[in-house]
C-alpha cells in the first residue's frame, strides 16, 4: 500500500521506523514545523523530520491542513492509507475521506478512556495499573473513531510517564504493522466506542505542577511520576522552588505536618493522609539535577523543616 504517514515527536519515530522497514511504500511523511528550542532558541526539526530525511522520504509540514493547497497535495500523492502518531493536528473531513482504506490513528491509552493530548501522563497522574495501544479508524472527533486493535500494558508504581512513554512507543509501532495486516487482508474488525465510558486527557501545563503535601501520599507520588519529564513537579524549600524528579512510597507512618521533612537521609516528607514518600531526585533553583542523596549532602536541610 501506498501510505502517508502524519507524526511529529519522539513518540512516533518507532511507527515510522517500522513502516519504512515493512513491505509497504511511505510516499510521504508530514510533520510539524520546525520550532525554536531552548534558550538559544535554535530552529529544530522533529523527530520524525530527521527519521524522513535520513530515510529520503519526502517532508512536508503544512501549518493547515485545511487550506486547499494542502488537500490537494495530499490528494495528487494517491494513498491509499493515511497513518496519524501524535501529529498534533486536527485532519479535516476532506482529508480523512481522500485514503481508499481510511486515516489510522495510534492513540496511547484503551480508548474510549483518556481521549486528547496527554494520555499517557493522565494515565500516571490518576494511579492506572493497566493501560495500552489503541488503533482505531479516525473520523471528525477527538479520538472517537471506530477501534481496530489494542494492546494492553501494566503500569509498574514507580514508572514515570517518560519510561511509559518509551514501552509504549514500542507497542505501538507492533500494534499498527498488524493493524495494518488486517486492513489489507479486509479483516480489520470495527469496534464503535461507548461515549458514556469516554475520559479526557488534556494538555499538560505547569499550573499542574505545585505538590499539595495535603495530599494523600500515594497521590503525590503519583503526580510526579506523571509530571517527569515535563512540567516536572515542584515545592518550595525556604522560598526557593525545588522540582522533584523522582519518589517511591514506604512504609513509614509518622505524625507529622503535611510537608515536613521526616529525615533528609533518606530524603522522606511526610502526607496529608499519615503516610510518606521519599524524594529519590530533585534539582534545586538554579542548580542541576541530582539524586535526593547529593542534595541532602550539599544543603542544611534538616528533619522537620517544611515543604510548602
Amino acid at each position: 500500500m501506498r501510505i502517508i504517514f502524519m507524526g511529529t515527536p519522539n513518540f512516533a519515530v518507532p511507527c515510522l521506523e517500522e513502516l519504512l522497514k515493512s513491505e509497504d511504500e511511505v510516499i510521504a511523511v508530514f510533520t510539524q514545523p520546525d520550532k525554536k528550542v531552548g534558550r538559544k532558541q535554535i530552529l529544530t526539526a522533529s523527530p520524525v523530520k530527521e527519521l524522513a530525511q535520513k530515510s529520503g522520504v519526502l517532508v512536508y509540514q503544512p501549518t493547515n491542513l485545511k487550506h486547499e493547497e494542502t488537500i490537494t497535495l495530499i490528494e495528487s500523492l494517491q494513498p491509499d492509507l493515511i497513518v496519524v502518531v501524535a501529529y498534533g493536528k486536527i485532519l479535516p473531513k476532506a482529508i480523512l475521506e481522500l485514503p481508499p482504506k481510511g486515516c489510522v490513528n495510534v492513540h496511547s491509552s484503551l480508548l474510549p478512556k483518556y481521549r486528547g493530548a496527554a494520555p499517557i501522563q493522565w494515565s500516571v497522574i490518576n494511579g492506572e495499573k493497566i493501560t495500552g495501544i489503541t488503533t482505531m479508524y479516525m473520523d471528525e472527533g477527538l479520538d472517537t473513531g471506530d477501534m481496530i486493535l489494542k494492546a494492553e500494558t501494566q503500569v509498574d508504581e514507580g514508572e514515570t510517564s517518560g519510561e511509559l512513554f518509551e514501552r509504549l512507543s514500542v507497542i505501538g509501532a507492533e500494534l499498527l504493522l498488524e493493524t495494518i495486516q488486517k486492513i489489507k487482508l479486509g479483516s480489520a474488525p470495527r469496534e464503535q466506542q461507548n461515549d458514556t465510558e469516554a475520559t479526557y486527557a488534556p494538555m499538560l501545563d505547569k499550573s499542574l505542577s505545585a505538590i499539595n503535601w495535603s495530599a494523600p501520599a500515594e497521590k503525590i507520588h503519583n503526580l510526579v511520576r506523571g509530571l517527569n519529564p515535563w512540567p516536572v513537579a515542584t515545592t518550595l524549600l525556604e522560598g526557593k522552588v525545588l522540582k522533584i524528579y523522582k519518589t517511591r512510597l514506604t512504609e513509614l507512618h509518622k505524625e507529622t505536618q503535611p510537608g515536613q521533612v521526616i529525615s533528609a537521609k533518606p530524603f522522606v516528607v511526610g502526607c496529608g493522609d499519615g503516610a510518606a514518600i521519599e524524594i529519590l531526585e530533585v534539582q534545586m533553583e538554579s542548580k542541576k539535577r541530582m539524586s535526593a542523596e547529593d542534595f541532602s549532602r550539599g544543603t542544611k536541610v534538616k528533619a522537620g523543616a517544611i515543604l510548602e
